[in-house]
């Protein structure tokens, strides 16, 4: 990993997104589901070539993700799909979008009949349903969660409206990383909402499934997707973010400061608020790859923003820390790139690559002209 580029920056690895995608392209071929990316996780298109090959597509939750994937990894006569879903349309995003997608999800009943004129003919259409069960860690991210606006429940059915729809899409996981745990979901999604779907020409059961985490069974997983497309008669539908590109990039920062107060400290170049949002948001501490488990030097890894709470986490070390040196914070592709901003008007981490050949490739980088323009172009004299 080269050390002369100025932190705080991502850097992607070729090889290890790839090791994923082959994982991905196991599910397929063992069980017949088409995998679409799902952009509201990943959207770093840089990296799309090597994603391409690999997946059939993209999957949107607002309009301007389904711009990009349709310059960036589909278009015209590309054979890729374009899925478009938003918890809620405007009459406008619809007509932007409409010509450049392949499928436009609705989340509720009247979303569709507000905006089905505007689809017909045009793209395959469907509505989203809350099957009401699900496997998520946390609350704020449960789709099920009570009082949840997302998705039609199975109340509000009718036979009659399945002769009107395409598909459907149920989105019902956050990082599951049990086969059996899914397919228990499918299994209640089979008895309850069968005579429906046989009536359709595809699911998209969502994301949260994560294939690629360490000792899934894929195989198990590939033989229930196989047995419920058979048994309805739908082309099935994942949609993968998280276990498309976990454990694939890295935050790089730096030690600029070292201060004690009960605990040391060590402040590094970077903020969860501003780079790595959701370790702030989920309380999900991050992990560093110079700790060790056993070391005998504790410190907490302390942002430098001026938000108090606002930290990486915990973690000992081997030997003390340094003003200067650089630490790894794993895992740091899902959610981040996607989520960054200009809180504190800090320096925003440059997007690299490193490709199987060695080469380092610069995808993005940022100065204080884009932080000038995200807040106002012009002035008012």
């Amino acid at each position: 990993m080269p050390n002369n580029l100025p932190t705080p920056y991502f850097m992607i690895n070729e090889d290890k997104l790839i090791h994923n995608l082959e994982i991905a392209k196991r599910l397929k071929e063992l069980s017949g589901v088409k995998l679409v990316l799902a952009l509201k996780c990943f959207s770093t298109w840089g990296v799309f070539d090597i994603i391409k090959p690999y997946l059939d597509g993209t999957t949107s939750s607002g309009p301007y993700e389904v711009m990009l994937g349709h310059e960036t990894f589909g278009g015209e006569n590309s054979g890729k799909e374009n899925h478009a879903y938003s918890v809620g349309y405007s009459e406008e995003d619809v007509k932007q979008v409409v010509g450049i997608c392949d499928k436009m999800i609705f989340n509720s009943l009247s979303q569709l009949d507000a905006h089905r004129h505007l689809v017909e003919g045009k793209a395959s259409i469907g509505v989203r349903l809350n099957p009401g069960v699900s496997r998520a860690g946390q609350d704020l991210a449960d789709p099920a969660r009570q009082f949840s606006r997302l998705g039609v429940q199975e109340a509000q059915l009718t036979s009659e409206l399945f002769d009107e729809l395409d598909g459907v899409m149920f989105h019902m996981n956050c990082e599951n990383k049990s086969a059996d745990d899914f397919v228990e979901l499918l299994n209640s999604i089979s008895e309850r909402f069968g005579a429906y779907l046989d009536k359709l020409d595809w699911v998209s059961l969502g994301g949260g499934v994560f294939f690629t985490w360490p000792g899934y069974e894929v195989e198990k997983l590939a033989q229930a997707l196989k047995l419920f497309s058979e048994k309805h008669g739908v082309q099935l539908y994942l949609e993968p973010g998280e276990a498309i590109i976990t454990k694939t990039a890295d935050l790089v920062v730096t030690v600029v400061d070292i201060v004690e107060n009960g605990m040391k400290t060590a402040i590094v170049d970077s903020a969860t608020e501003a780079h790595r949002l959701d370790t702030l948001i989920y309380n999900e501490p991050a992990s560093i790859g110079e700790a060790s488990e056993n070391g005998e030097h504790e410190y907490v890894i302390g942002s430098c923003s001026c938000l108090a709470g606002d930290q990486f986490c915990v973690a000992k070390f081997d030997e003390p820390l340094k003003i200067g040196q650089r630490l790894h914070i794993l895992d740091s592709a899902g959610y981040t790139m996607v989520k960054l901003n200009w809180f504190n008007g800090l320096k925003m981490p440059s997007i690299y690559c490193q490709r199987s050949n060695g080469d380092i490739q610069k995808l993005n980088e940022f100065d204080y002209q884009d932080f000038k323009r995200s807040l106002s172009q012009w002035s008012v004299k």
